[in-house]
């Protein structure tokens, strides 16, 4: 028995996200990452979304450097699981094919591999084994900002 899926957010939303792995957070920052994956359904195309750094420990400091609101092109659903990343009604794919690898270097994961993108994604998220999560793949062209000024 599935759940079901909950609406996603209307268009044009805005979204502070924080940046916690560490190998990516400048990458993002100077405009190099330009992809995140994210648990949850939230985000849609069209969004905004603004990354931050924390000045000390993450979810108990103040935000530091921030980047610009950029809007979101592409947004792809996916579940996390042990195995790999499954896309919507497709088959798992695994974390040693070579798609996975692509994936993870377009993430910032270092080593850009599938298997350090499993190991990151497994951790960061706390997903236990056998368990399986929804999850985004969110996309943004630093080119292409939102309305709103340049935080600093």
């Amino acid at each position: 028995m599935t759940s079901p899926v909950p609406p996603k957010s209307s268009p044009g939303r805005k979204w502070n996200v924080p940046l916690t792995y560490p190998p990516k957070i400048q990458a993002v920052i100077d405009g190099t990452i330009r992809q995140t994956i994210r648990t949850g359904r939230k985000y849609s195309e069209g969004d905004l979304i603004a990354f931050h750094r924390w000045e000390g420990k993450p979810y108990r400091s103040k935000w530091s450097e921030r980047t610009p609101y950029f809007k979101i092109f592409q947004v792809i659903d996916i579940y996390i699981e042990d195995g790999g990343l499954r896309h919507e009604g497709h088959t798992l794919a695994k974390w040693t094919e070579p798609v996975m690898d692509q994936i993870a270097s377009l993430d910032g994961i270092d080593p850009p591999t599938g298997e350090a993108l499993g190991k990151v994604l497994m951790g960061l998220n706390k997903i236990p084994p056998g368990e399986r999560v929804e999850a985004q793949i969110v996309r943004w062209v630093p080119g292409r900002r939102g309305e709103g000024p340049p935080c600093s």
